[in-house]
């Protein structure tokens, strides 16, 4: 306990960086048959120490014959060059478009010789043109593998969620290697009553071959017509297997190529900071998957993990944003229960992810967690896709900003032409602060939370609690009233709906900077305003009573006694 604990002090007082690891992000997918109201659902946490949170929008447009559209890559908004603008694009909230296509997507890095450094279109570039693009995720799969095949992929390698009102798809891909244009890459549809994950670990292993059958197609020009085909459930670049040979990366035969174990094999931070995180979602839902805890743990990388799992339950979008929220509670990893939780059980850790004890050339490197939900996070979502009403109002964006933990999921409607203020690109940015944005009330919440994180986050977690319910009950009545509306007149069904969002936007951004004035009067100082009948206490003088002042845990006390010996001992008989 005496070296954890200076260990824990050294790390916090110097911040003594090791290399640190990048992989960020983490995706989600639920098909019809899994989920609780027959939707299709994928859930995203942009995470990124750089990433503001805000809302993107592009509103459908139509070109005339020859525009071209810049690109811009999305982390660095380098400017990549131009491709050829298509006649008319589909209105985009976030990274739902208007006919309830989602795609969300984790970075894996993979090989690094095979990045292009010539190509323009970056992973997330392709992933919001796509969406304005495609109706639907066969069609998301042809208009990916036309971009990168006719002006380059420029980024590494690359998990993404793919999901209609209809089917979940994942699909992974990575360059050919600098000035060598296009990508290899593999699409699988997720069985329907099926779920799947991915958290920056290339998950996709042997596949279907296309030899005659029927459920897989190897694109090339006579293929391209077949992506409709509902028999289709795999689709690969035709190289994928060829280039591997190529670049001496796969000697094997055709059928025992692994496109993961090829071109991003797991290592111990692939399982024990990437894997882990579906890990623990398929844990939430499948009483089998004790037996890949060595696996994603790092202690064995030969027990991979199933790249699709059947849950013993049905999944709803509320499941959904409370296991985004998810910080290994109730494994032997809960990361409220170790001495880097500090006296008050926070469930994070401060970057660098790995670490050593400095001036120790035989130190022996460590690791912190990384779990689901994780302070620098840009924003949340929860896609969901319904098919039995019409598209603008099927399609619910449930967004939120910040830390999973203590944000709440706004309804979205993917029909909506405006988006709210709160949420609205350039309302601030990660240098600059705003006051009407939501993405600096939640940071000021989270943060002030982290102080004292098991006293105050509950506070916080009711109110979340209370929106979150209230907006998942409202669902109900806004889709019948839209529905009415959409009868007549589907313009009034959008106006309807892109109102509805962003009074709850506002609504949220209200109740959270009232909360953070509540969190700040309460918990001042470090101590605990009491409280009776929701208002806090007041003496005959009409001060505050006596506050709470309930220190510092048992455990914490051992711990500092054990390290500091005698030398904050008071002694008996002192008087005190």
């Amino acid at each position: 306990m005496k070296k954890l604990l200076a260990t824990f002090i050294m790390i916090l007082l110097t911040g003594i960086l090791h290399e640190q690891i990048t992989s960020a992000c983490t995706n989600f997918l639920v098909t019809k048959g899994a989920s609780a109201n027959g939707s299709t659902m994928i859930t995203y946490s942009a995470d990124s120490h750089q990433l503001y949170g805000e809302l993107y929008y592009w509103p459908a447009r139509d070109y005339p014959q020859g525009s071209f559209l810049d690109v811009y890559e999305w982390d660095t908004h380098k400017y990549m060059g131009k491709i050829r603008q298509v006649a008319h694009t589909y209105s985009v909230v976030g990274n739902m478009n208007e006919h309830q296509l989602a795609i969300g997507e984790t970075t894996y890095t993979g090989n690094e010789s095979l990045i292009d450094t010539t190509g323009i279109i970056d992973y997330g570039s392709l992933s919001y043109i796509t969406l304005q693009r495609a109706k639907n995720a066969r069609e998301a799969i042809k208009v990916i593998s036309d971009l990168v095949s006719e002006y380059g992929y420029a980024s590494s390698g690359e998990s993404f969620s793919i999901a209609d009102p209809n089917e979940a798809w994942i699909f992974e891909i990575i360059g050919k290697g600098p000035g060598n244009k296009g990508a290899v890459w593999v699409a699988r549809r997720i069985p329907d009553g099926y779920i799947s994950g991915h958290a920056n670990q290339a998950r996709i292993q042997t596949f279907p071959l296309a030899t005659g059958k029927k459920n897989s197609i190897a694109i090339n020009s006579k293929d391209l017509k077949r992506i409709s085909d509902t028999l289709v459930e795999c689709i690969y670049a035709s190289d994928v297997i060829e280039l591997a040979r190529t670049k001496k990366l796969f000697i094997g035969k055709d059928e025992e190529f692994s496109f993961s174990d090829t071109y991003a094999p797991i290592t111990f931070e692939g399982a024990r900071m990437c894997e882990i995180r579906v890990w623990s979602f398929f844990k939430s839902v499948n009483d089998e998957m004790n037996q890949y805890f060595n696996y994603v743990s790092g202690h064995d990388l030969t027990k991979r993990m199933p790249l699709w799992i059947k849950p013993n339950r049905k999944i709803s979008n509320y499941d959904l944003m409370n296991f985004m929220r998810d910080h290994l509670e109730g494994t032997s990893l809960d990361m409220r229960k170790d001495i880097g939780a500090g006296s008050f059980g926070l469930p994070y850790r401060w970057r660098p992810v790995t670490w050593k004890v400095s001036g120790d050339p035989n130190a022996h490197e460590y690791c912190n967690e990384r779990a689901t939900s994780t302070q620098q996070t840009g924003f949340v979502f929860v896609a969901e896709c319904r098919n039995w009403l019409p598209d603008p109002i099927g399609g619910i964006f449930w967004f939120g900003v910040d830390d999973a933990a203590t944000t709440v999921f706004n309804p979205m409607y993917c029909g909506i032409t405006e988006v709210p203020e709160c949420f609205k690109v350039g309302n601030g940015d990660m240098l600059t602060y705003s006051p009407t944005s939501a993405f600096w009330i939640f940071n000021a919440v989270a943060n002030f939370c982290y102080l004292r994180y098991d006293v105050m986050s509950p506070d916080a977690l009711k109110i979340q609690k209370q929106l979150e319910s209230r907006y998942l009950s409202e669902t109900v009545n806004v889709d019948d009233a839209a529905l009415k509306l959409f009868a007549g007149d589907e313009k009034s069904a959008r106006k309807y709906l892109t109102n509805y969002s962003i009074k709850i936007a506002q609504n949220t951004f209200d109740q959270w900077k009232a909360l953070s004035e509540y969190l700040l009067v309460k918990y001042i100082d470090g101590n605990i305003k009491k409280e009776k009948n929701g208002k806090f206490e007041r003496n005959s003088w009409g001060n505050p009573v006596m506050p709470f002042q309930p220190g510092y845990s048992d455990e914490w006390k051992k711990s500092v006694i054990q390290e500091t010996g005698n030398k904050l001992l008071v002694p008996t008989g002192s008087g005190h």
